[in-house]
């Protein structure tokens, strides 16, 4: 795909780290469902009681290893939809495998977005969905890994329309009716007294209030107490700013976090969630890997399956114990054209230098890719955009230098590279730039 590959002998210091514990695997056979309730701890806090014992969420949202989530400490998987239980881990089915692994599941159920074409006032369409969740409900209630009902995801647009919220709320009951054995949470984009406002009005029978945050996620405590929130919150996505967040290149191109500036709020904002009585836990997102804005922002893994620095984080977080070989991240970088204009087929050298914390050599891959045209809402899936072909000339990762050649063609592109240790750690940085056409 028009990337170079080089070998750095260059270490950082090595440091101590101690693997966690791994948990005893589990057997589906002969398993009950289990009995999931929420108590209130005096005036404020909450717990969730899984078969009589608190449970804390520690969780995950995405399609990555479930073995290592279960290796990090973590204590729970979120799906969007149902779809997910057609996945076969090791010919194992999706649920199944999360069982052996003593991973609990909050089992999404897709609701239709109004942006997709649904229309809350077809009454085929409801009766469609409302057949749909009725289904999965009684199909999967009985299920042991299956510890919350995920009803919808970001459905409600603005958050202002009645009709949404009162279809959430008829499908929060049947729910109940047919399972009180799991509790129903359903998952907003962020919020405001107005959203928070006709939920209370509209979905009284919603159990759990799931919001998704990004950049600002430690003002939600204060705001869901303003608005006179009482009932149990957790935090379904979380870990850094978002493309709609961040600052802007000229061109609008939205400049993406370091892998270091990455960890490092991912660890900041995990702390932050901890401190809140009421809330039940967290999801870091992407436990996997995704194509949005581009094809690196949100992705803990690789797309070949190494760690990044952001999942070494959250084990420490949840285990209190840093892995015992961790991810790389980005140390130093100095990349003249970021941000910039360039002449096109002009000759550009960058120097970037990954820092290691357990020493290993580092392995560094280039390429240059074209700017994503493809841009959706509500993180709907994106096409990956082409890496240009011949556009890296030479590498020399022991200097921390890359020589490229900036395209023929006018137009936004990124500098990518990709790092590993070769531990099953790596990570990847972009800077943006843009050649003009010549005059």
């Amino acid at each position: 795909m028009g990337g170079q590959s080089c070998r750095s002998v260059w270490s950082a210091p090595r440091t101590i780290a101690v693997a966690c514990a791994v948990m005893t695997l589990a057997s589906t056979a002969g398993a009950d469902p289990c009995r999931v309730a929420l108590r209130q701890d005096g005036n404020a806090g909450w717990t969730l009681l899984r078969d009589g014992h608190p449970f804390r969420i520690r969780g995950a949202g995405g399609e990555g290893s479930l073995e290592t989530l279960r290796d990090c400490g973590g204590t729970m998987i979120r799906t969007w939809g149902i779809e997910a239980t057609e996945r076969r881990i090791d010919g194992v089915p999706f649920l199944d495998r999360a069982h052996q692994l003593g991973l609990s599941v909050t089992l999404g159920l897709w609701l239709g977005h109004e942006r997709h074409g649904f229309d809350y006032g077809d009454e085929r369409q409801i009766a469609a969905q409302r057949e749909m969740v009725e289904r999965a409900v009684r199909t999967f209630q009985h299920h042991p890994a299956v510890v919350i009902w995920g009803l919808g995801n970001e459905m409600e647009g603005r958050g202002d329309n009645p009709t949404i919220w009162r279809e959430v709320n008829w499908l929060a009951r049947r729910i109940k009716d047919l399972d009180p054995n799991h509790p129903v949470m359903t998952v907003v984009a962020n919020f405001d007294a107005a959203k928070l406002a006709a939920i209370e009005a509209h979905a009284p029978d919603i159990d759990i209030l799931g919001v998704n945050a990004y950049g600002g996620i430690e003002t939600v405590p204060d705001r869901l107490r303003q608005a006179g929130w009482t009932r149990p919150y957790c935090i379904t996505e979380f870990g850094l700013n978002g493309p709609w967040e961040v600052g802007l290149t000229p061109w609008k191109a939205p400049i993406e976090p370091s892998s270091a500036s990455k960890a490092a709020s991912t660890a900041q904002a995990q702390d932050l969630i901890s401190e809140d009585a009421r809330c039940l836990g967290s999801y870091a997102f992407l436990w996997g890997q995704k194509q949005e804005a581009t094809s690196s922002w949100f992705g803990m893994f690789l797309p070949t399956g190494e760690r990044t620095a952001r999942v070494d984080v959250m084990q420490k977080s949840w285990s209190g114990q840093w892995p015992a070989n961790r991810a790389p991240v980005l140390g130093q970088a100095d990349v003249p054209f970021a941000e910039r204009e360039v002449r096109q087929g002009e000759p550009l050298v960058a120097g970037i230098r990954h820092v290691d914390p357990d020493g290993d050599p580092l392995s560094y891959a280039f390429e240059v890719v074209r700017e994503s045209t493809d841009r959706r809402e509500g993180g709907d899936a994106e096409q990956k955009p082409e890496a240009v072909r011949d556009a890296v000339v030479h590498c020399r990762p022991d200097e921390g230098v890359v020589e490229i050649r900036a395209p023929s063609e006018p137009g936004a592109y990124r500098l990518f590279v990709t790092v590993r240790d070769g531990h099953g750690g790596g990570a990847v940085d972009n800077w943006p730039f843009f050649v003009r056409a010549d005059r």
